[in-house]
């Protein structure tokens, strides 16, 4: 549960600009609360599957998604190749990395999970670019150095074995599907100890603002309960568990 402010209309309304805004949403919110009102709006399929988890318990990741569609392929890397992409160490990967943006998520999905998609050297370039961190449908590797310099790292866990030889990035940038979840450019991405969700850019504002709401709501629920109320009692009373 997090640590809230006074509840002021200055506090509850989230800052427009993106990294103020995440910001603000990195001290008031968690996963679990956004997932809460993303279903109250019939938001109902926004969380990546659960094997997708943080390095470490206290990373957070909050950005916009720079989609990223990796595939197997073990043709090797030309010349020859008709996709003149699969003709690169990588496909498009180094390009994609550089392409990134501040406040910008690298989420990327596509492959099969038999090696890893993100390392410490893509954390590096990624953090030189302004971009919040990675998630990937997926393993990641270099977990030493990742953790020593602190880069918001989302995946399946730890696995050495590298892209290069099975698996080259073919798009980015682009609509991808992880799960349930559909995720376009600039959707928001917000990932914790508890799971990683995705918010629709159009239903972002309002999002946000329930999810304050809920939160400070919870607060008050959690101090009722601490103090004796009955769980019943509660929900009567507050509407919320």
């Amino acid at each position: 549960m997090a640590t809230l402010d006074h509840h002021s209309s200055s506090t509850n309304k989230p800052p427009t600009e993106d990294g103020e805004r995440f910001s603000w949403a990195k001290t008031h919110l968690f996963s679990a609360v956004i997932g809460d009102v993303m279903d109250t709006m019939g938001l109902r399929d926004q969380f990546l599957p659960p094997q997708i988890q943080p390095l470490s318990p206290e990373m957070v990741v909050i950005g916009r998604a720079m989609p990223v569609l990796e595939a197997d392929d073990e043709g090797g890397e030309g010349p020859g190749r008709i996709c003149e992409a699969l003709n690169q160490p990588f496909g498009l990967m180094l390009r994609a990395l550089d392409n990134l943006r501040p406040n910008e998520v690298y989420i990327c999905t596509g492959s099969s999970p038999t090696y890893a998609l993100w390392g410490e050297l893509m954390s590096t370039a990624a953090r030189n670019r302004g971009a919040v961190g990675a998630v990937v449908n997926g393993y990641s590797r270099d977990t030493r150095g990742i953790l020593k310099i602190g880069f918001p790292t989302f995946s399946y866990g730890r696995y050495a074995q590298d892209q290069r030889v099975r698996g080259k990035v073919i798009d980015y940038r682009c609509r991808i599907r992880i799960g349930q979840v559909t995720i376009q450019p600039g959707d928001m991405i917000f990932g914790d100890l508890d799971g990683v969700c995705v918010v629709p850019q159009q239903a972002e504002n309002d999002v946000l603002a329930a999810a304050y709401e809920k939160a400070v709501g919870e607060r008050r629920v959690f101090e009722a309960i601490k103090n004796g109320m009955g769980a019943q009692e509660a929900w009567d009373r507050f509407g919320i568990m």
